[in-house]
């Protein structure tokens, strides 16, 4: 069996892959706040852990392999949300207005994610709603956890919060690195006069009648988002699993709450045995930020004409510890690519993966060693390794059918690409090179990328590409 080998975040190297029970491989990713649409960085993580997803199935077996991605549907972005569609007079509860208002964001989500190939989450194969867990239907779970620590001596009641104990956990801090007493020095936290430590966290907080709120024996009130997780996975994958990942930028606080509150809840238990982060994403060299005017959501780039599966080329070319950077010519580089790849391997069927793709794969998801080696292989088509490619190209979620829409009136360019070169070739013994410039000319102009080497001439219809504007082949 292929060893599967990734660099914990917790102990900061490269380990292989020992499911707990080779059975059923877990693992859980931390998903979106759903009061809006998905913006691009959002995106990075579906993609990386679909990638592994499609990786542990062809490894262990689609049967064998469960994946949970929450949505946190229970949040103040939310609840402000809806409150302004009740002041734009929306009519319904708060409550009804918070459920419409994250139902169709789940929808946008899933259309979004979707659209750039990422499988559903599944329990054992099934892919099922109980692998997109709601928070809001995992209250009971969230108040019996936060009952177990404070009955334990974790966490404590103060003003109707309850609130976690950072010091009744030494290992606090071990994820990112860092001791509490410089993360109190270095962090922003929430200064109240209840907390008896600036780091404790909120496990429950009081709600008014403004704000959705369910009854506990601390009060009405509604969980913090740390808890939520946790209470998630142990109901779903257990109290021990796999893998558990997310953006770095979920390292602290969010995960290493988690760590903490799940620990001190099952404290003979071992919570996630391998934490996966990936960096952070920039638009053309520079964070994506609101300010800069860079910053786009998926369904932007959608919209604008960029296909999904061209999005999901971008994301497998940098490796997910690195920051990426999303730039424009990336994305013409990886259509022109797509579309050359999906001419040359026609209607092939998919057969077994190229062992070289599988082994970069294994390798902590060296999704840019494993282009690389479609790029070889590519070299070779049409020939009798295409099923190999075509079966490579989808673990990685490239040139499955399902993507395939965007690039199914690729025109063919060959009639073109033969004038060309013959023109080329007179044009070398006339020395007048004006009928070879014009026609190139002309197909740049139609959004053709012409690649003219010793070996040949090359045309690729191009991210602008308009059939319309194609000069006629003679």
């Amino acid at each position: 069996m292929t060893e599967i080998r990734l660099t914990n975040s917790r102990t900061r190297r490269k380990e292989a892959l020992a499911p707990i029970r080779a059975d059923d491989v877990r693992m859980y990713l931390c998903g979106p706040t759903v009061y809006d649409r998905a913006h691009l960085g959002n995106a990075r993580p579906v993609v990386m852990f679909d990638v592994l997803f499609r990786l542990l199935r062809h490894v262990y077996g689609a049967d064998h392999v469960s994946y949970v991605r929450n949505f946190t549907d229970v949040d103040d972005k939310i609840n402000a949300a809806a409150l302004a569609r009740r002041e734009a007079g929306a009519t319904g509860t708060l409550e009804e207005l918070i459920r419409a208002r994250t139902a169709e964001t789940i929808d946008w989500y899933h259309a979004d994610m979707d659209a750039l190939g990422a499988l559903r989450p599944a329990l054992r194969g099934e892919a099922t709603d109980r692998a997109e867990p709601r928070a809001t239907d995992y209250i009971p779970e969230m108040i019996a956890m936060i009952g177990q620590l404070v009955a334990d001596g974790h966490a404590y009641a103060a003003e109707g919060h309850v609130l976690f104990d950072v010091r009744s956990f030494p290992d606090y801090g071990a994820l990112s690195g860092r001791s509490v007493d410089d993360m109190i020095a270095g962090a922003r936290v929430e200064v109240a006069p209840f907390k008896r430590d600036p780091m404790d966290f909120v496990l429950w907080k009081p709600s008014d009648d403004d704000l959705p709120g369910w009854d506990s024996p601390w009060g009405r009130g509604r969980p913090g988002w740390h808890i939520e997780c946790s209470a998630m996975s142990a109901a779903l994958l257990g109290e021990s699993f796999d893998i558990h990942g997310g953006g770095i930028d979920l390292q602290f606080p969010h995960h290493e709450n988690e760590i903490a509150q799940s620990c001190c809840a099952h404290p003979e238990a071992e919570f996630a045995r391998i934490w996966l982060h990936n960096e952070m994403l920039q638009v053309e060299g520079r964070k994506m930020s609101k300010s800069l005017g860079n910053f786009f959501t998926v369904r932007d780039l959608l919209d604008q004409g960029v296909p999904g599966e061209v999005i999901r080329f971008v994301f497998l070319m940098t490796h997910y510890r690195k920051p990426m950077d999303w730039t424009a010519d990336k994305a013409r580089e990886a259509e022109a690519t797509l579309r050359k790849w999906r001419g040359l391997a026609g209607d092939t069927l998919p057969g077994a993966p190229d062992p070289a793709v599988i082994a970069a794969l294994a390798d902590d998801l060296n999704t840019a060693g494993a282009l690389a080696r479609l790029h070889e292989m590519a070299r070779a088509l049409p020939g009798p390794t295409a099923p190999a490619f075509v079966g490579s190209a989808q673990l990685l979620g490239l040139l499955t059918p399902e993507l395939g829409a965007w690039a199914t009136a690729a025109p063919d360019l060959t009639a073109l690409a033969d004038r060309l070169a013959a023109l080329r070739a007179a044009a070398k013994q006339s020395r007048d090179f004006a009928p070879v410039d014009a026609l190139k000319a002309a197909l740049i102009s139609a959004g053709v990328e012409v690649r003219m080497t010793a070996s040949g001439v090359d045309l690729v219809a191009g991210p602008g590409f308009d059939p319309a504007r194609l000069p006629e082949p003679v």
